[in-house]
């Protein structure tokens, strides 16, 4: 960060129980971290304090791979947040992860974003935006999947 980079208050990372801060501290480290209950095994997406399925307390995270499918989508003509205003449009895709179950995970589609089929396949990765202090995850197509 330079002298001139100012930290903007931007409305995303941790919230303030705690909860969710390994989805934001592996973001840091390069990774997309979601909640494993290590009692059943099963995959928890948005972080929880308790598995749903065992009633086990304080389930673990694991990295997990950031690939999977376009399950749906929505293009945005309106900047919901003003932090998006100077993207309009853009595509939001909810992705379904093979890796975690086919948890499901909301996130923004970078780079060519016309014409975009449910069910492509795509690839995510981490970006933060200047002045941030919190990255996000974003996704792209995979080469060689769009229509």
């Amino acid at each position: 960060m330079t002298a001139d980079t100012v930290v903007r208050d931007l409305p995303w990372g941790p919230a303030a129980d705690g909860l969710d801060r390994e989805y934001w501290d592996g973001l840091l480290a390069g990774e997309l971290r979601l909640q494993r209950c290590g009692n059943c095994a099963r995959w928890i997406w948005g972080p929880q304090w308790i598995c749903a399925t065992c009633h086990t307390f304080d389930p673990g995270w694991e990295a997990v791979e950031a690939v999977g499918t376009v399950y749906s989508w929505a293009r945005s003509h309106t900047p919901f947040i003003a932090e998006l205003a100077d993207r309009l449009p853009y595509v939001t895709v909810l992705v379904e992860l093979p890796g975690a179950d086919n948890r499901r995970v909301l996130g923004i589609l970078t780079g060519d974003d016309t014409d975009v089929q449910i069910g492509e396949q795509v690839v995510g990765h981490i970006e933060l935006d200047e002045g941030a202090t919190w990255p996000l995850l974003r996704w792209r197509r995979r080469e060689g999947t769009q229509s």
